[in-house]
Order: C-alpha cells, then structure tokens, then sequence
C-alpha cells in the first residue's frame, strides 16, 4: 500500500509529480530524477516506482536498475547518479536537524526532540525536503499540520 501525503493529494491521482516516497527511493538509491524523465514515463511505470521495495541493500540495487533502464527507454540517457547519504538524517529519530528547527521556528512551531522521534522516517524525510533553502516551501506548513507538530 503506498503512502500518500495529504499535501500530496493535489497531484497524486495522476501522480504528475514525485510523491515523497519515490523521492525517498531516489535519495536512499543515489538517482536524480527531473521531473520531466517521471513525466516520460507511463502512468504505470510511475505507479510501479511508487510501490517497488527499496529498503534491503538488494532492493535499493534492484531499483537502481530499474529506474537506470526506464530513463535510458524512455529519454536515451542515464539518469544523473548522486552519492548515498551513509547515515541519511531522516533515519535519526534522535537527532532535529537546525534546518527543521529554523524553519519550524519560521512558521512558529518549536520541535521537539521528542516529536521528532515519533514521525516515522517518510515524514521526516519529508519536513526535511520541504525546509532546504531554495525549495518551494508551501508544503511546509501542511506538512507540520498534518504530522500533528502544531
């Protein structure tokens, strides 16, 4: 069963853009994905990348593949490799990162360590996507809304 954000529903009917737990795939198997390579494919194939596995070390390198060969099918090219996070922050339930505080902080929202600890690890990859410097941040505030952190 695939998990959806709420401030994802907007899009994820025609899954027109990258839901976060494809772009968590992406980060934990080291692919950059442009937005217009997800847009080449077919629903299907989009729909396959959203329930895939990619946990195990034999999963992660099993998407890998799979995604190398639908963007080479689909645009001719490979898609971009970027190194792996060894220790990724989203899996650190002990640790807030400062780029979440300060952009909770923003909207007027203190987090605790103890919030923290209990998202699960999509969520927290996704306060963290939703708070870097130069990214469209509307979904923000949603997110902290809809995890319950208000």
């Amino acid at each position: 069963m695939a998990d959806f954000f709420e401030f994802e529903a907007d899009f994820v009917d025609s899954l027109r853009c990258i839901p976060m737990q494809v772009r968590c795939k992406l980060d934990t198997c080291g692919i950059k994905l442009k937005l217009s390579d997800w847009n080449q494919m077919t629903i299907a194939e989009r729909q396959a990348l959203v329930e895939l596995p990619c946990t195990t070390e034999t999963e992660i390198q099993s998407y890998r593949e799979h995604i190398q060969r639908l963007i080479i099918q689909r645009t001719g090219t490979p898609a971009k490799k970027l190194p792996i996070e060894p220790h990724p922050a989203w899996l650190d339930s002990a640790t807030v990162p400062v780029s979440i505080q300060e952009k909770a902080q923003e909207i007027g929202v203190t987090l605790t360590g103890q919030n923290w600890a209990a998202l699960t690890p999509l969520q927290r990859f996704a306060l963290i996507k939703l708070s870097r410097p130069g990214h469209e941040n509307q979904n923000f505030p949603k997110a902290i809304a809809e995890f319950h952190l208000l």
